[in-house]
């Protein structure tokens, strides 16, 4: 943003206080008649000067997520609520498919003791646990970040790596790939198996359906979600086993369905029958 830019900027920003300025000065005014409302100033996706988020279309950003600035959600992932992707004094690319789960942290380096101006890239597939904090790293397609994993700058997590929950990886820490590392510091724990390779590609795919059923809730209005509360409650503590025994069936409404995809095993059922 050339000069030109940050003063039509800084104009615009002088307005917008004035007139909350204004605001609070006539509530004053009212005296014990006014109401004064309070607005919240979050902003799930926020521009930061010429930067800008750019989420794919088919992605999920939960509404009390923050994407700040320099940051690409790519295709079917999801950023689950409470998590903060800050892409101010340096850039964040998140691949197709991937899930960086509620309360995360990621952020980037414009400096460090070693010189280096690192993003933070994570690739297509990768799953990233409850409030871990990638800063500065670069995560590998099909790898899987631990609940509350720390990565710092210039960590790189090869394909199908895994970090154990709770983990502190050092700067510069290659984790190669197929390989657990966990530990404070993180160090080689041992090899992952056929059948927990296969895990990290299910749990991307399972949290790709599930972020599909939350765009939808959350797109809602008001009145649709007042209407199936009164559903929930007209149909609750209803027992199926009992209702069986009376020979009554009861219809559940399409609303109070979830679809087949979001519980695996519902499907694997269905399917045997």
């Amino acid at each position: 943003m050339g000069t030109l830019g940050r003063a039509i900027y800084t104009v615009g920003f002088w307005i917008r206080e004035t007139g909350q300025a204004i605001d609070r000065l006539g509530c004053r005014l009212q005296g014990n008649y006014y109401f004064q409302e309070q607005l919240s100033r979050h902003r799930t996706l926020m521009n930061l000067f010429d930067k800008a988020p750019i989420v794919d279309k088919e992605a999920f950003v939960a509404p009390s997520a923050s994407v700040i600035g320099d940051v690409q959600i790519g295709r079917g992932s999801s950023i689950w609520y409470g998590c903060v992707l800050r892409g101010d004094v340096n850039s964040i690319s998140v691949g197709s498919g991937t899930n960086i789960q509620d309360n995360s942290l990621v952020h980037v380096a414009k400096s460090n003791l070693s010189g280096k101006v690192l993003p933070t890239i994570i690739g297509d597939n990768v799953t990233v646990g409850h409030s871990a904090v990638l800063h500065g790293c670069t995560v590998e397609d099909e790898a899987f970040i631990g609940m509350g994993a720390t990565l710092l700058d210039g960590v790189v997590v090869e394909k199908h790596g895994m970090v154990a929950a709770g983990a502190l990886v050092r700067q510069n820490t290659r984790i190669p790939a197929g390989e657990v590392w966990a530990g404070n510091p993180a160090k080689f724990l041992r090899k992952l198996t056929d059948e927990e390779i296969a895990f990290i590609s299910q749990s991307a795919t399972n949290y790709t359906n599930l972020a599909q059923v939350h765009a939808a809730e959350n797109a809602k209005p008001f009145d649709e979600i007042e209407f199936e509360k009164m559903l929930r409650k007209k149909f609750a503590r209803r027992d199926e086993e009992y209702d069986s025994m009376l020979g009554v069936v009861r219809e559940t409404p399409p609303e109070l369905i979830l679809p087949d995809n979001i519980l695996p095993d519902k499907a694997v059922k269905a399917a045997e029958k």
